[in-house]
């Protein structure tokens, strides 16, 4: 294989996870070509729309990722950023993708991979990787999977619904997300972490990290709910919020002063983070088809990494890659079992450290790398 082109209708560098998945993608592809281990070398281009971005840094230092690969800018019609809502964005998607199409006329390449559902309609044979569907599929959807060379899904509950959709169960690969193992398991004690971060000795630290209310889904309020039934000798601390979602949440729960918010943290610091901590809490909400089902979220795994126990809702997204040695699981939507499942994992020292450890175990099975090959490996054999 000679080249492979990664196509991303995407702010790059942004805040949000998709920006993180994506760079590590790149990353592990270009160190797989790179020792030839496909037998032949060959190079990675990502391909990202030029918009306006209030993050300057250089994405490769932002994301603490190697230059092994390219990163071309193509021009839009940036409607996004001024506010346009998901109108622009289909437009500003459609936009970017005739750019791609012009772009790419003239080049060669083997493997045309992307995020983007439309390409299908743009491209044939390209690798889709899908996230989430659609409540009801349309027929743009169904040509778009129908025309891929291979689909890459997250969750086996994703596979099965394209299944029913018509598509061939052996061009379905189930993927779920990885971590770099390297950076979030670092060795530093939850002292230091701490004393980096400037977070306080004296308290057991109950860590959540991710968007605030982005999606409801993801349980913010039913953390903040469980809270309320801890002192001050505990602290709630959320990283990774907007400002807009800080103020609502002050605005609603004035009145909790062992809470602590901060806003988005640059990709490298969240290691210390999750050291820093005593619990780590994946709070997904039940009633959404996307937390239930199709979630693979990154925190996840770089839980899993971090040695720290975890606590998770009981859904089957996340039962997918975890089991009761490696979390101790509450019912999703109930602040009162949160609760009850904190304290668990807090008074029992030894039930802890059990979980942490399990939970490093299987994270070696999830990694960028790993998922790299496999990606790579299946696309690769389905050519035949």
């Amino acid at each position: 294989m000679k080249k492979l082109i990664y196509i991303a209708n995407a702010r790059i560098p942004t805040e949000k996870a998709h920006g993180i998945q994506i760079m590590k993608m790149c990353e592990s592809f270009g160190e797989l070509l790179a020792r030839r281990s496909l037998g032949e070398g060959g190079e990675i281009e990502l391909l990202v729309p030029r918009r306006l971005n209030p993050i300057k840094q250089d994405p490769f230092d932002y994301y603490g990722v190697r230059r092994n690969f390219k990163i071309t800018r193509l021009p839009t019609l940036d409607l996004i950023t001024f506010g346009f809502g998901s109108l622009g964005f289909f437009i500003e998607t459609i936009l970017f993708l005739i750019s791609s199409t012009i772009c790419l006329l003239f080049g060669k390449y083997d493997i045309l991979y992307t995020r983007e559902w439309l390409a299908g309609l743009f491209f044939r044979n390209i690798v889709l990787e899908i996230h989430s569907l659609p409540a009801k599929p349309n027929f743009f959807h169904k040509k778009a999977w129908r025309r891929a060379r291979a689909l890459l899904v997250l969750t086996s509950f994703i596979k099965n619904e394209l299944v029913k959709f018509g598509v061939p169960e052996n061009k379905v690969l189930v993927l779920p997300d990885a971590v770099d193992l390297a950076k979030f398991d670092i060795k530093i004690s939850k002292e230091e972490a701490r004393r980096k971060l400037g977070l306080p000795q004296d308290k057991k630290i109950i860590l959540y990290t991710g968007s605030f209310y982005l999606y409801d889904w993801k349980g913010v309020d039913i953390l903040l709910e469980s809270a309320k039934n801890f002192g001050e000798d505990f602290l709630f601390l959320f990283v990774g919020g907007s400002g807009e979602e800080i103020e609502q949440i002050k605005s609603k729960y004035n009145n909790l002063s062992n809470v602590l918010l901060t806003e988005h943290k640059p990709y490298t610091e969240i290691p210390y983070y999750l050291k820093s901590a005593d619990v780590l809490v994946l709070p997904n909400k039940a009633g959404h088809k996307m937390s239930e089902q199709h979630t693979s979220p990154l925190k996840l795994f770089e839980y899993m990494v971090s040695g720290r126990p975890i606590v998770a809702s009981n859904l089957p997204s996340l039962r997918e890659i975890l089991t009761e040695k490696e979390a101790e699981f509450f019912r999703p939507n109930d602040s009162m079992d949160l609760t009850r499942a904190i304290k668990k994992v807090l008074e029992n020292v030894s039930f802890a450290e059990e979980l942490s450890r399990n939970a490093l175990r299987k994270a070696q099975n999830y990694t960028w790398a790993k998922r790299a090959r496999r990606a790579l490996d299946f696309i690769v054999n389905l050519a035949g």
